[in-house]
């Protein structure tokens, strides 16, 4: 980025964000993309913001600052210049340095301004499945997970074809021209069977299901490995939440058909499955993600790896990758020692069924005991962004 770009790109977040402290209106940033309804506010305002562990929100933070290039809002509506992240990044070693939790908690209150996001918030939780799995198709294990086809692309207003659907993100370059790939349902029928893609096979087509709502998993393989399968795109179509077909059917209520009801229904309606998984026209396609160290979590969409309990996917469209939230939600299930879930998360995933300025998805972990938490989150949620005081005009540079 030029210095002028720089500048331009500057003076709008300035601009905009002098309009959401003295009018609290909404603004645009300048893409002309709509950012959320922000309301100043002060850390001591924040519910539960002085018993979180602010050590381990910098640790989390840090992430994005661990290449000699930081990766800190770089993608989304707020951004900063590598000048700018350099900065922020060399606070928060020297913060991580003294090791205390006092010297975090000063980073973040010195280094940024509490911005409250207004209106209805919700938060979910999301995990990384631990299933078991074999490299190849058995009796047992017969239904694949599938690698990208070629010519897999997203599609932007730069290659969108005259006359292609608002609601169609991805399709295949080809000799013809960009072409719409098939649904879930036509590749449930065997539309990409010929073009040799299985990655891996799973046992269970609700297991496989679930894969694909979560973006990741952990495989333990027949032959005693362990491979982790990680997004490499899709087929663009929007995505159905099945429960949600399934509420508006009359067959449960939002409550009830939670992740682990929602197997429960599965199990008892077997004949009715794919019926049910057709209705959800997004498919996934994985790629083979190399582990380097067992304890991290999947690789989020920054490109690095996941927190259970501090990363946050978030709408990219109002949330930039890298920025603090404080989220504050009453969810019985996230409650510990009968406090309320109060958390400093750091923004580094997405999701095709994240939408809105105040919605979050919580990474709670991996396996079959953050499965089952993740699936129980559905909860009314506060968010509050913390944005470097390079971009609050008050603040100064």
């Amino acid at each position: 980025m030029t210095g002028t770009a720089a500048r331009r790109r500057l003076a709008a977040a300035a601009a905009l964000l002098i309009g959401l402290i003295s009018g609290g209106t909404q603004g645009a940033s300048a893409s002309g993309m709509p950012l959320p309804h922000l309301v100043k506010t002060d850390f001591h305002a924040l519910s539960g913001w002085a018993r979180d562990d602010h050590r381990a929100a910098l640790a989390a933070f840090r992430r994005f600052c661990a290449d000699t290039k930081p990766r800190l809002l770089t993608e989304g509506p707020f951004r900063l210049t590598r000048r700018q992240a350099g900065a922020l990044c060399k606070a928060a070693r020297i913060a991580a340095e003294n090791g205390s939790d006092q010297a975090a908690r000063h980073f973040f209150e010195s280094r940024f301004a509490p911005f409250r996001v207004t209106g209805s918030g919700f938060v979910t939780g999301y995990y990384e499945p631990e299933m078991q799995a074999s490299r190849v198709k058995t009796g047992t294990y017969s239904t694949p997970l599938l690698r990208a086809p070629d010519g897999l692309v997203s599609v932007s207003p730069k290659n969108r074809p005259k006359g292609w659907p608002d609601t169609l993100s991805h399709g295949r370059m080809t000799v013809k021209g960009l072409q719409p790939l098939p649904d879930r349902s036509a590749i449930m029928d065997g539309a990409l069977d010929r073009e040799n893609l299985d990655l891996v096979y799973l046992a269970d087509p609700v297991d496989a299901f679930f894969i694909h709502v979560q973006g990741s998993a952990r495989l333990r393989l027949t032959d005693g490995s362990v491979m982790r399968v990680g997004y490499a795109g899709k087929a663009g179509y929007p995505y159905t939440s099945v429960a949600k077909v399934l509420v508006d059917r009359g067959e449960g209520t939002p409550e009830e058909l939670t992740m682990s009801g929602l197997r429960r229904w599965f199990k008892a309606h077997p004949d009715r499955r794919d019926e049910l998984l057709r209705q959800n026209r997004s498919y996934i396609f994985f790629r083979d993600v190399p582990i380097a160290d067992p304890a991290d979590g999947p690789e989020g969409a920054a490109g690095l790896p996941l927190v259970a309990g501090r990363s946050l996917a978030v709408d990219l469209r109002h949330i930039s990758l890298g920025l603090p939230v404080f989220v504050g939600t009453e969810s019985p299930p996230l409650k510990a020692g009968g406090n309320a879930f109060r958390r400093l998360m750091i923004a580094d995933d997405t999701g095709s069924a994240i939408k809105g300025t105040g919605r979050g998805d919580l990474f709670l972990g991996s396996g079959d005991q953050a499965g089952h938490l993740a699936g129980e989150v559905r909860h009314q949620a506060e968010m509050t962004l913390l944005l470097p005081l390079a971009l609050v005009p008050e603040a100064g540079e």
